[in-house]
């Protein structure tokens, strides 16, 4: 289960996540493995949605490129793309502005994390907000931040070889010690790895991971890796099976939660010391750590809290018409004051809005999936 309202990740605690959260509720898209993962790594999470089901075991595909007899078992374009692991892309880089508790108090108000911890005169900054201080912004650097070349080249390489398309596939962060007000962010960003060539239900292409190393006032802060997958699209196959939805990830963390939505109920855990309510599922109680939880049912009104229009990767699974066109995906806060991420059904794509009233309903996507959903109406 994934939306606002995640888990607060304590201060000085190594831990990381998805840059990007869920699309549906509870689907956490496999991930296509690029490389061995690092000792020391703490676990990572795929962009959910980002792969359809199978994605992450490569098969030979008749996508995959050919080679001829003389550079049989040889990929010589990824001989010529590993000349760009370890070069920078950007070097003693500048964040916009220091840390400071404004950008902290709309973070926490956006994501809906209630921790103490970053509030009052010892606050320290959501760990997550990690990239949140490295970035330009909708006017970018305008210092420039060091950029260098090899990034932009090595995606020429690749464009001009047909690996034209391009997907966020993962990222994982790792926090050496807390980020607090007034410290001033610098950063280098450098190509980290390739892989060889990989072949996905996306298609066949290449795994680009790039590190990036955030120092606070001098000292390393934190570690951001974000790996992409630059590939050339499969070739559909009209007489394949429809696509499925991913599947979500059931734990026991969570199970309870699908029991009820197998009910047809949507269940808000509600913890027994203190009432606060919590969606998605935790094991414990972001407000005052309390281990003990019961159950609310939600009522089913909500309203659109926000929303974003998904164009691109197209997943058939996911649109009505089966061509995977675009999509709404929302967060929706229920009537009980908790938001969940789910999709938006009832009205075009193009017509859902901030403040939308809609009705929860349970949506059978296959026979061995159903999914809470939001019906809105043109008139809402």
């Amino acid at each position: 289960m994934s939306g606002a309202g995640a888990e607060a990740v304590r201060p000085g605690v190594e831990g990381r996540r998805a840059g990007a959260e869920a699309l549906r509720p509870g689907v956490a898209g496999p991930r296509a493995e690029a490389e061995t993962p690092r000792s020391g790594a703490v676990g990572s999470r795929p962009h959910a949605g980002a792969f359809p089901p199978g994605a992450d075991v490569p098969q030979p595909g008749p996508e995959a490129p050919r080679l001829d007899a003389d550079t049989a078992g040889r990929d010589e374009l990824y001989d010529r793309l590993r000349a760009y692991e370890g070069r920078a892309t950007a070097t003693a880089g500048r964040g916009k502005d220091p840390v400071n508790e404004p950008m902290i108090r709309h973070w926490c108000e956006a994501m809906g994390d209630t921790s103490p911890a970053y509030r009052g005169p010892d606050a320290v900054a959501p760990p997550t907000m990690l990239q949140a201080w490295t970035m330009g912004g909708l006017s970018g650097h305008t210092d420039g931040t060091g950029r260098s070349a090899a990034y932009d080249e090595m995606f020429a390489l690749l464009d001009g070889a047909g690996y034209t398309s391009v997907v966020a596939t993962d990222c994982e962060q790792e926090y050496p010690r807390p980020l607090r007000p007034g410290d001033r962010i610098t950063f280098d960003t450098v190509i980290e790895s390739v892989s060889p060539r990989k072949t996905t239900k996306l298609g066949t292409g290449y795994f680009v991971t790039t590190r990036t190393d955030v120092h606070a006032d001098g000292e390393l802060a934190g570690t951001h890796r974000f790996r992409i997958l630059k590939y050339r699209p499969a070739q559909r196959n009209k007489d394949a099976e429809p696509a499925r939805r991913p599947r979500p990830v059931i734990n026991r963390d969570n199970a309870g939660f699908w029991a009820g939505v197998a009910e047809h109920r949507l269940l808000i855990q509600r913890c027994t010391d203190c009432a606060t309510l919590r969606l998605p599922w935790l094991p414990g109680c972001n407000a005052c750590g309390g281990a003990e939880w019961d159950t609310v049912e939600a009522c089913g009104a909500g309203t659109v809290f926000s929303h974003v229009v998904m164009h691109h990767p197209s997943f058939p699974a996911f649109a009505p018409d089966g061509e995977g066109g675009p999509y709404a995906v929302a967060l929706v806060e229920l009537a009980e004051g908790v938001r969940i991420v789910s999709n938006v059904i009832g009205v075009p794509y193009d017509k859902v809005r901030v403040g939308m009233p809609v009705q929860l309903e349970f949506l059978v996507t296959d026979p061995d999936l159903e999914l809470p959903v939001f019906r809105a109406s043109e008139g809402g």
